[in-house]
């Protein structure tokens, strides 16, 4: 008996021999016949109705799960066939309607028929809690995955991704999202939208750049970015409240501030917007064209305590760094409203530099309070 008195759950796990060797494409594919066949046969034999576990040892599959598993497991709830070669999983996966866990790591997925049809609307789409293919060969997300709403964990990672569906805000449930070791090159603002995510993994893809929206992420407690090509930080990263680790390290974060301001005079709109702000002239939205209204609902506050400007369209933008821990400087940017907010010029007195760093150290307070531990080596 397990502790508390339980009986342990049934659980029906399968070892194989090891694959016969391959003696040429013909041969190969009599090979994955015949180990299907085996396959099939031995889970009719050693059929289940209260297992709830089925892991299949590695060999040399295609697919799809053999006809009649879901009669002969009916409770199964965990099923893995990792690195069993299989390119297609097949509507029999459809039949399993208790199944929370799936775990397909390592095998040949990513062609079309990789996934059944319908697998959102299916009871499976409304059990299944944890999902792992990484390893395998999908170019996208596959579409069949964001009907999957009450997914807590999905797991791509090792595939060959080029990028995020802004649809994944629809997998609303999710807690734990690796991506890493693909081809990502950037990250949609929709991704935000996942009230619940936790674990956040894009390491090892190319991304150049962090939407400042992810700081809406108030779950998150892990990211991992380290080797990308990040070059920069958005300051809002300091929103993020629960984040206790952050992975950084293979990145070419610049080393030394950095002064590159671009800027693009503001339009006489802007200027007229500004003064609005700025000055608090009063205005009732009858007293100006629906455009105008709107427009002025867009003003920014620029960030420099000192300044109390605004911007709209046009704003300098500049990487600060901040301390974090005592350790570790990030670069964060800041989008200020002209370049008499930016940060002293090399000809700007000791007295400005100094106050300069004080920001910084003000800002690290805060930032170190929120951040128990930052990767970059």
């Amino acid at each position: 008996m397990a502790a508390g008195g339980a009986a342990p759950e049934p659980e029906l796990e399968l070892e194989l021999e090891p694959e016969p060797p391959r003696r040429g494409p013909a041969a190969e594919g009599e090979d994955e016949a015949a180990a299907e066949a085996e396959l099939a046969a031995e889970l009719a034999a050693r059929r289940s109705a209260e297992a709830r576990r089925l892991v299949l040892s590695p060999r040399r599959l295609s697919g799809p799960l053999p006809a009649g598993l879901s009669q002969w497991f009916p409770a199964l709830e965990v099923l893995d066939v990792s690195g069993t070669g299989l390119a297609e999983l097949g509507a029999e996966l459809l039949a399993l309607p208790r199944l929370h866990t799936l775990l397909a790591k390592n095998n040949r997925l990513g062609g079309p028929g990789s996934l059944p049809k319908g697998l959102g609307q299916a009871p499976l789409g409304r059990s299944l809690r944890v999902l792992n293919l990484s390893g395998n060969r999908f170019a996208e997300v596959p579409p069949a995955l964001l009907g999957l709403r009450g997914l807590q964990s999905l797991s791509l990672g090792g595939n060959r991704l080029h990028g995020i569906p802004p649809d994944i805000q629809e997998l609303r449930s999710l807690e734990f999202l690796y991506l890493g070791g693909n081809f990502i090159t950037s990250i949609p603002p929709e991704l935000a939208n996942l009230p619940s995510l936790s674990y956040l993994v894009l390491c090892d893809n190319k991304i150049q750049s962090i939407p400042p929206q992810l700081a809406q992420l108030h779950s998150l407690r892990s990211l991992s970015l380290h080797n990308n090509l990040l070059t920069y930080l958005p300051r809002e990263i300091l929103n993020l409240v629960h984040l206790e680790e952050l992975s950084l390290r293979g990145n070419p974060l610049v080393v030394r501030f950095v002064r590159d301001l671009t800027y693009n005079p503001p339009s006489l709109q802007e200027l007229a917007g500004r003064t609005i702000k700025t000055r608090n002239v009063p205005y009732a939205p009858s007293d100006l064209p629906e455009n105008l209204v709107r427009y002025l609902s867009l003003a920014s506050n620029c960030p420099n305590p000192k300044c109390g400007g605004v911007y709209f369209d046009s704003c300098v933008r500049q990487i600060k760094f901040v301390d974090f821990c005592g350790k570790y400087r990030l670069p964060l940017m800041h989008y200020l409203c002209s370049p008499e907010c930016s940060s002293p010029c090399s000809s700007a007195s000791q007295s400005s530099t100094s106050q300069s760093e004080s920001d910084s150290e003000d800002e690290a307070s805060v930032a170190a309070r929120r951040m128990q531990k930052v990767l970059l080596g």
